[in-house]
């Protein structure tokens, strides 16, 4: 069980107003932690206000998630994925408060090439600073909670976010459709390949993961299924009967300053063997179009 309030911190981003949520819906008791009384810029922070919030669990949601930022100032990527994860994990560990670290797929070097999921023990190799920042971080807070003693940790990997309040990859696409004259295509790239996961739903997961007495460790939590960005785009666009057609082009046509992994889908088997599943992609998708889950 989760003993006293929940800490939640970049609680008014994308992820963590999802988790305010689904810890109200839960009965638990949220400490809503963001900028500027907490920021990654000032990791030393979180002790004043660990020590006035008093939270059992802390579930850090906070992060540069800007991947092309990350790759243009690799050294701001570290400092605020790796370091202050660091700083915060020796903060909570040393309070006896327990840690769920938000993490990615991009600690994934996206090569294999069998079609399966990563699971949570296949070996990471990340190809781009964020990725690289992510693991470190991941790397730091086990250094501090693996001694198998006090409070618990537990590292959620999860891809291809989206959810309220737009300006997603949905929204994106809709927006770029609007733009485009007459017939013509809309160009997106069909050799990436990810788990869309809707926000609301991996709330929802962990919540249910620690409130399951899941053992600390890895757990991969996304919506089922997998598709390339390409298809993701097509998916969007037949739900609001938007009638641009789809040109597939591949990553290397599609210039940015970063490289995602091509093949990012995770497996998230080991969460499901504790009960803890997500619906398919598409299911989640439907309803965030549609509006009957995106008010909650």
């Amino acid at each position: 069980m989760i003993s006293g309030p929940v800490a939640v911190t970049g609680s008014t981003g994308r992820l963590g107003r999802a988790l305010v949520r689904a810890l109200a819906a839960a009965e638990l008791e949220a400490r809503p932690w963001s900028r500027p009384e907490y920021d990654l810029d000032v990791p030393s922070a979180a002790d004043a206000l660990l020590d006035r919030d008093r939270p059992g669990l802390l579930i850090h949601c906070a992060a540069w998630t800007d991947v092309d930022g990350c790759a243009r100032d690799p050294a701001l990527a570290f400092r605020r994925n790796a370091t202050a994860v660091s700083e915060l994990a020796i903060s909570c560990h040393s309070r006896g408060t327990s840690l769920v670290l938000v993490s990615t797929n991009e600690v994934f070097d996206g090569r294999r090439a069998d079609r399966m999921g990563y699971v949570e023990g296949d070996a990471t190799g990340p190809i781009n600073p964020y990725g690289e920042s992510k693991l470190a971080g991941e790397q730091a807070a086990r250094a501090v909670y693996d001694d198998g003693s006090g409070p618990t940790l537990w590292i959620a990997r999860t891809s291809w976010l989206y959810g309220p309040p737009g300006a997603d990859f949905p929204h994106k696409i809709l927006a770029a459709a609007a733009r485009l004259p007459a017939g013509a295509p809309l160009r997106v790239v069909a050799d990436e390949f990810g788990s869309p996961t809707y926000t609301e739903d991996l709330a929802d997961a962990i919540v249910a993961l620690v409130r399951g007495r899941a053992p600390g460790g890895t757990y991969h939590l996304v919506n089922a299924g997998y598709a390339s960005r390409a298809e993701w785009a097509e998916r969007v666009l037949a739900i609001r009967h938007v009638a641009a057609p789809v040109e597939p082009i591949s990553q290397r046509e599609f210039q940015r300053a970063s490289s995602p992994p091509l093949w990012g889908v995770l497996d998230s088997s080991a969460a499901a063997a504790r009960g803890v599943v997500l619906r398919p992609w598409q299911d989640a998708l439907d309803d965030y179009l549609a509006g009957t889950a995106a008010s909650r």
